[in-house]
Parts: structure tokens; sequence; C-alpha cells
């Protein structure tokens, strides 16, 4: 519904509007729905649903999670043409989810939100958006942290007269035939794109700061008997989603638990770049120092044969400095290029939108946090009544599905959305101790993984260098929590009393 005076100053209200139209806002979506919640609006910048897998579009651009388990677990696909789906067909399968559940008369697209306020007098959100103000009771970003790009801070980026792009703002356009490209970044991105572009290029120079633990990869095509038994056995289907799932939680123990377990993997890892790198000079420039799983792990049976086409070079230097048709290395060797790829991840621990949403107080989230983003379950944070997020600090994994996530959190918003719903209130938001709590355990939780203890520096970490991002425990824990209902985590209030 709408009030004001004219086109220019309508206000749209929503009771719950939803920014983002991803995995998140979609499973929410369908969540609300079936709990016959319809006052709801998915707000999405994009021409259309997605998320990150409608903004990455670079060439080999894949899922490194199995298709059974990165996939929502009330629509399952049986027509998934490959064991790990690839951009383009994750994307139609998001759209499809979409018009199945009948979420498309609730989506704004094209909608990009820029700044959103709690009022205090008002109890509700005040959204400004590029369509012009909207009003919510109650407001969840379901912006994914691996939609905004991060530009490593190099001297004279500025100055270049070539082409630059990063990974996830891929230009189709930009024509790469016998280009000298500089590729910066050997993370999960460029080992995927790298042996996409290697045939095409006329030159390639590979900026490795830290070398990655590689594994062997399963993918290989989904057979027409695979997806016939799957249509006409929707339970064969199901089982084989637990079978990943269990498998890739196994991984815990080594992560999370006995991190020298991981030892096991590393020799897997070891032997796999051994059997396809002969070069003794070359295996040393891509042994990593640092223990397998502190970063993420990425499957790929092509990045090693890549860089060792003749028309590839692997420089083991971080980036020092862009000049007008050139790049130096930290060794300071000056290369001309003709276009610079990006592949340096993205702004995962300072959290998407938390620059952009003013709390109680008037104080933006990501100031509120100085430099340490934390939550409760990743969802709710303390001074931000009726607002929630998805994969917010220390839900991200390194082993598995972000979906099984999501749809844990999914459940714990819904809810919320409820108690407040029922109570007659017009407020909820999570007690401080119990948020502080949480967080502790989290803490307590991390201080004896791989990722605290395994010697990289990686995007997990925030400002202050603490992980902010990954989860430390069995993620069944995460979604028991998440699920089970605590009253006395969330006070729910109304104006005068708040």
């Amino acid at each position: 519904m709408t009030e004001g005076t004219g086109p220019d100053e309508t206000v749209r209200h929503s009771k719950v509007v939803i920014i983002g139209a991803g995995f998140s806002g979609i499973a929410l979506g369908h969540a609300l729905l079936g709990s016959r919640f319809t006052d709801f609006t998915l707000l999405e910048r994009a021409d259309d649903v997605g998320g990150v897998w409608k903004a990455n579009t670079y060439p080999g651009c894949t899922c490194d999670v199995p298709s059974n388990l990165y996939s929502l677990s009330f629509a399952p696909n049986p027509d998934w043409t490959s064991t790990y789906s690839t951009q383009p067909e994750i994307q139609r399968y998001l759209a499809g989810c979409l018009d199945r559940f009948g979420l498309r008369p609730h989506l704004r697209t094209g909608v990009d939100v820029t700044a959103a306020a709690w009022d205090e007098a008002a109890q509700l959100w005040r959204l400004t958006t590029s369509e012009g103000p909207w009003t919510a009771q109650v407001l969840v970003s379901a912006v994914g942290p691996l939609t905004e790009p991060k530009l490593p801070d190099v001297p004279g980026i500025e100055r270049f007269r070539g082409t630059i792009m990063h990974s996830a703002r891929w230009d189709a356009s930009h024509d790469l035939t016998g280009e000298r490209v500089a590729s910066i970044g050997t993370g999960a991105s460029a080992i995927q794109y790298v042996p996409r572009i290697v045939d095409q290029v006329g030159e390639l120079l590979v900026f490795q700061r830290s070398a990655p633990w590689i594994m062997p990869h399963d993918k290989r095509p989904t057979t027409p008997e695979e997806r016939e038994r799957y249509r006409t056995n929707p339970r064969a289907q199901k089982i084989d989603r637990a079978k990943v799932y269990v498998s890739k939680e196994l991984l815990v123990a080594g992560f999370a638990k006995q991190p020298k377990i991981m030892k096991v993997l590393s020799r897997l890892s070891t032997k796999h770049m051994e059997s396809q790198v002969a070069d003794p000079t070359l295996r040393e420039a891509l042994t990593p120092d640092f223990t397998l799983g502190c970063k993420r792990i990425v499957p790929s049976n092509e990045w090693y044969p890549a860089l060792q086409k003749p028309n590839v070079t692997l420089v083991p230097e971080a980036l020092s400095e862009i000049r007008e048709r050139s790049v130096v290395g930290s060794d300071g060797v000056e290369r001309e290029v003709d276009t610079i790829i990006f592949a340096t991840g993205f702004h995962v621990a300072d959290i998407p939108f938390a620059d952009r949403v003013r709390g109680r107080s008037g104080e933006l989230m990501m100031e509120r946090w100085k430099g340490s983003p934390r939550a409760y379950l990743g969802t709710s944070v303390p001074g931000f009544p009726n607002f929630f997020m998805f994969l917010g600090p220390n839900t991200g994994l390194g082993h598995s599905s972000m979906v099984f996530m999501i749809e844990s959190q999914v459940e714990h918003v819904k809810n919320a959305i409820r108690a407040l719903d029922t109570s007659g209130a017009s407020a909820i938001e999570v007690d401080q101790r119990v948020h502080d709590d949480y967080n502790a355990t989290i803490d307590k939780k991390m201080a004896t993984t791989v990722w605290e203890l395994g010697g990289c520096t990686t995007f997990y970490q925030d400002a202050n260098g603490r992980n902010a991002s990954i989860y430390p425990d069995w993620t069944f824990r995460f979604r028991r929590d998440a699920k089970r209902w605590r009253p006395e985590a969330y006070r729910l209030t109304t104006g005068a009393d708040a």
C-alpha cells in the first residue's frame, strides 16, 4: 500500500521488506507464504533474481558444492546436468523457484536500497531506495557476502590506461583475444576462470601471493538414467543429498576439532599437485605454506595444467604497483599488460549493508561493531529492532553448503516474525546478554580451529584480526539452535516501553 501526495513523494509500505532475491530472500519468502503471511516485498537491485549467481558471470563460474546439496531442500531439482552446477544453471533454478512458489508478485527488481533507519517514534524502518522511500515494520537483509567485490589498494591503479575488471563484475563485451593479461589472486574464482581464458589470451601473468590447496575434482555430467531416477523416485535424491551432507560434515572434525586430521587431506592434495606438475621449481611455488583448511579448499583438475601452458607465467609475488601500461610485483619487475583481472575476493567480514542501516541510536551497524561484526546466530544485533540478516557474522562455512545455513536462519527469522505478529508488540530485539554469551561461545570454539591456528591471513578476518566469518562447529548444531525458539532471547516491546 502507499501513502503520499504524488508519484515522486509516494511512500511505499510493506509489513516485511526483504532486501535481496537470491537463495536467502527466496527461501524466506517461501516460508512466509507457507505460514500464510503475505504482506512482504522482495527488493532486488538487479534486473532478475539470483543474488551471487546473477552477479558472478565470469567464464567457468561453478559452485564447488555438489548440486544435490547446494539447492533448497523444499525444491529438489532432478534435472541438474552436472554433479556441480554452473552459474547459469543455478540462476535459472532460482528463477524457476520464484515462479514455482508464487513469489514473483512479491518481487520488485531494479530497486537499490541505499539506506535504512529505524524510526523510534513510528516503530518502523524508513528506507531510501532508487525508486523512492519505503517503510517496513520488519526489515530483513538477504544481501549475501559475495556480492560486493573487493579491490586491493594498489598504488597507481587509477593511472592504468588498459582495461580493469573484477571477476565478480566480468565484462563479457571485452575481447581478451591475443591480449596480455594479468590475473591477480589465486582463490576460487581465478582457479575457475584461468583455465577458460588461457587459450584465448596472448600472454597470461598469474600473480599469486599465497599458493592455495587444490583437491582433485569429481565433477562430471549427470546421466539421463540418474535424472530419470530422481524424477521417478524423489526419495532417492533426498537420500543422496543426505549422504553428501554427512560426507561434508565429517570435515568439521578436522577443521574445528582436531586440525591434525587435515594432514591426511594435505597428503592427498600434495599428491594431486605432484601428479600434474613435474617441474620442481614450479612445485615449490605451488606448495601452500599454511595448514589445509585455513583458507577455502578449492577442487580443480584444470588449474595446474593451465599454469603450465607456454603463454602463462606464474608470478609468486604480491602486486605492488600499477603503471599506465604495466604492473609491478613485489619482486620489482615491471611487466606490460593490456588488461588486469582482479580475483581478490569480496567484502565478507565487512558484512554487506552494515554501512547503510542505522539502529535505534542513529548509529550505523558498522559503527556499532567497531571493526568486529557480531550477531546472535548471525542474524540479530542489539539496538536494531525488527531487523534480521542472512549470512551475517560467523555463519560462513569452509566445507559445505551455505544453503543449509540459510534454511536454518529462515526458521529463526520466521519464528521471530511470528512472535512479533502474535504478541501485539511493535518491536522485537535480541537481548544484549544473550547476544554477548552467544558470541563468547563462538570465540571460544574458534580458538582451537584450523582457521585460528592454520597460519594464514584471509578475508575471514575482520579489521581487528578476529574471524568474523566462519561458524566454528557442526552445522547441525547451528540448525538446532536456530530452529529452537527461545522467547527469553528476545525482548518484545511497544513504543512506550522500548
